[in-house]
């Protein structure tokens, strides 16, 4: 009996680790360690940023437990979202809705009281725009949802400086902006695998209203807008020389693969980039963190 409890309780852990989506939310922390290693020109304050790495935590595992509970009629129909737990009946809906707010509320909490009150509200805001503009408004009736909705997962760059500055500057506008215009080729990549399971839950993708052909020219555009903001944000004196030659090959890499996306059949080449995008975010904040170290 003691051992049957002892599995259920780890099986619903499990099932709750699931529905905050770790990975999406090691990748946001990522970029916010970018942004707190740029504002404070090195190695940030320890206490600041396990402040912001754990309040931003909180809020995407709150962000995210409210999209799953609002998606879960799109998450049955596709079969990459099938098994998440609200799908499965692992976490009642009602559940994952009071575990979403009540974190976002002691991560606003957490950040305003020990950190700033602009980087709570930046956060918080994060988490109202994915839910509320993304999830809500646009992801069911805008082949522009990815676009729009991408500013959520833009911010914790900016919560990273701002956590430092408590202001929000020129450079922290620029770590918005690239990750803003990194996500749609990032995600319609994805949405090319994934065209027909979106086109079986009536979700209106770009690659499902426009077509395969559209959305490879569209992620060439913003790709090639991505690589001139990235090499913009140069001129601002903000990041130096390591930063320019890794963004600058990086971009260019990601340019071929787009490129090379657009001039193959159908969604060839849609994985190879959809596995760059990933690197080259990964890439483009540890030579903002290098760089901020080692300035050139």
């Amino acid at each position: 009996m003691i051992i049957s409890q002892a599995t259920d309780i780890r099986t619903l852990i499990r099932a709750y680790i699931t529905l905050t989506k770790p990975r999406i939310i090691m990748m946001l922390l990522f970029t916010a360690l970018g942004g707190l290693f740029l504002a404070s020109r090195g190695v940030p304050d320890l206490a600041t940023t396990l402040l912001v790495l754990v309040g931003g935590t909180l809020a995407s595992a709150g962000a995210n437990a409210l999209n799953q509970s609002m998606d879960r009629d799109i998450d049955e129909a596709m079969r990459r979202t099938q098994t998440r737990p609200v799908v499965v009946g692992m976490i009642p809906s009602h559940h994952a809705v009071i575990f979403g707010i009540a974190v976002n509320i002691i991560a606003f909490i957490l950040l305003a009281s020990l950190v700033n009150v602009l980087s709570a509200v930046l956060t918080l805001g994060a988490t109202l725009f994915y839910v509320i503009v993304y999830t809500k408004a646009l992801k069911r009736t805008s082949t522009q949802n990815i676009v729009i909705g991408g500013a959520a997962g833009a911010i914790p760059p900016m919560v990273g400086w701002t956590a430092v500055t408590g202001t929000i500057g020129l450079p922290a506008i620029y770590l918005f902006a690239i990750v803003f215009f990194w996500t749609p080729p990032h995600f319609w990549a994805l949405a090319l695998l994934l065209k027909d399971d979106y086109a079986r839950a009536k979700v209106p993708m770009l690659p499902v209203v426009a077509g395969v052909w559209e959305t490879k020219k569209s992620i060439l555009l913003y790709t090639v807008l991505m690589l001139a903001l990235t090499s913009m944000f140069y001129a601002t004196g903000a990041v130096g020389l390591i930063y320019l030659v890794s963004s600058a090959v990086a971009g260019v890499l990601f340019i071929y693969y787009a490129w090379r996306l657009l001039r193959n059949p159908e969604i060839q080449g849609a994985k190879g980039l959809y596995l760059y995008s990933l690197l080259y975010l990964a890439i483009l904040f540890t030579a903002i963190i290098v760089d901020s170290l080692v300035k050139f």
